[in-house]
């Protein structure tokens, strides 16, 4: 007969941004932690969509890179040494006495109280259905930057007018030799000051044109056909490596049957942060309410309150307000840590 699995305070699925300051915040208020995450290293997105773009909005930091970004949180996060479960999808969910028991696709957890922190969900990159698009795959056409190196000295076509494809213009205007920006349209849905500055760089933008196949000599992309969507143009195109960057397709995957509010992607929450399950908490771009801005530094914030409150349904007799950090003292901080 096999052991029951350990009981925990908390458990976080998701191993992103908000998930690891979750992480943090959750060992400060002694809790016993663990994180569960879908893909097989912690950071989510900054991690595996653009770990070496430059992120602009990270209070304390004029400009961080994703990658140092995901380093910090981890560190800070796994400080108070929270249980990490990597490579699991969350499947069933069960509540019984006191307790819910999350099933993966490769183990059972047990936990008193959860905090969903999956971002938008189990996510991959939307990706071109053209021709000898999927032959380059990574060999030309790419769909996230792994090491900006790749496009050094290289004419790079960017796809794409949200800002994901705005912030690489940006961040490889200093190593690439030529930057093409091609969008369906003239608008961007981008920050207004991203845009800005895109402008000043010698971008050279190709409005409401369209890539209709890959151009490939002696196994090398060398470009690409463009179709103009007002004139119905075709024009060849020079560049040895094409970027997409035209979002990403995702899904909250099985927790869309759990027995919660959910409204699309997005899961309900109050001014606690609680779900409409009791014990069960959300937090970052999975979690909505009136007025909510899908920001990293909202996601810290919420994540915050959400452990707070957790802590109070764990330990009726703590308070939700945890104190300080500045006011305390070496000591108490390493009590904390001992603990």
């Amino acid at each position: 007969m096999m052991d029951a699995p350990e009981t925990f305070d908390l458990t976080i699925i998701g191993g992103g941004p908000v998930g690891l300051y979750a992480a943090y915040y959750a060992g400060l208020r002694q809790l016993k932690t663990k994180i569960v995450d879908s893909l097989d290293q912690l950071g989510g997105q900054l991690a595996t969509l653009y770990p070496e773009k430059y992120i602009y909005d990270i209070p304390g930091f004029p400009r961080v890179v994703a990658r140092d970004l995901v380093h910090s949180l981890t560190e800070q996060g796994l400080q108070y040494h929270p249980a990490v479960c990597l490579g699991e999808t969350v499947q069933s969910l069960k509540f019984d006495d006191g307790v819910y028991d999350i099933t993966s696709d490769n183990a059972c957890h047990r936990t008193r109280t959860i905090l969903i922190c999956a971002g938008a969900g189990a996510f991959h990159s939307r990706k071109l259905s053209i021709p000898d698009a999927n032959r380059f795959e990574d060999a030309g056409v790419y769909y996230s930057v792994k090491e900006k190196q790749v496009f050094a000295g290289k004419r790079v076509m960017i796809i794409g007018g949200g800002d994901s494809a705005i912030d690489w213009v940006l961040n490889l205007s200093d190593i690439a030799s030529k930057i093409i920006l091609v969008h369906r349209r003239n608008q961007f849905r981008a920050h207004e000051d991203s845009v800005a500055r895109a402008l000043h760089l010698g971008t050279e933008f190709w409005s409401f044109w369209e890539i209709k196949s890959v151009l490939h000599a002696d196994g090398k992309v060398c470009g690409a056909v463009l179709w103009n969507n007002r004139t119905h143009e075709h024009r060849n195109v020079d560049a040895e490596a094409i970027l997409v960057q035209i979002g990403f397709l995702s899904s909250l995957g099985a927790m869309k049957t759990w027995p919660m509010e959910i409204i699309g992607n997005t899961i309900v929450v109050d001014q606690h942060m609680r779900t409409t399950l009791p014990g069960v908490f959300a937090a970052g771009d999975v979690a909505g309410y009136d007025g909510k801005l899908k920001l990293i530094a909202t996601g810290f914030g919420e994540a915050a309150m959400a452990v707070n409150f957790a802590k109070t349904l764990v330990d009726p007799k703590a308070r939700a307000f945890p104190g300080h950090t500045s006011e305390m003292g070496p000591q108490t901080l390493t009590t904390v840590v001992a603990n």
